[in-house]
């Protein structure tokens, strides 16, 4: 198993989100990119908090979330981790949230537009 930080998250938070959702949507980013694996250890709520100057309740709260999503485990003495299967679980949730959010928003775009679907595949 890999422990690790979060080197590659930006440390700018935006104001228009409270900072424990940015961290968890940050977090399932990372996940979704392969970037941590099923049985990688979260890095600790400490170290996270002082990485990017947050209160460590922060931290806790978004860790939190994702216990409650069974994307991430507690394990007694040795941290979070992230459950099997919790990469194919975002990409299924993900997935639906696209085709019944966004996605009938940019089909409505592209029509509006006169755009053609095969001209936005090419590269």
């Amino acid at each position: 198993m890999m422990a690790f930080g979060f080197p590659a998250m930006p440390a700018e938070w935006d104001d228009n989100q409270p900072i424990y959702k940015q961290l968890r949507n940050r977090v399932v980013a990372m996940i979704l990119d392969g970037v941590i694996k099923d049985g990688d250890a979260l890095p600790s709520v400490r170290s996270v908090a002082a990485d990017y100057r947050l209160n460590p309740l922060t931290v806790l709260k978004s860790y939190q979330e994702l216990v409650d999503d069974q994307l991430v485990e507690k394990r007694r003495g040795r941290g979070m981790f992230l459950t099997d299967g919790a990469r194919k679980k975002l990409l299924k949730e993900e997935r639906q949230r696209f085709l019944e959010d966004e996605w009938p928003r940019i089909r409505s775009m592209i029509e509006r537009l006169g755009l053609d679907p095969d001209d936005l595949l090419k590269d």
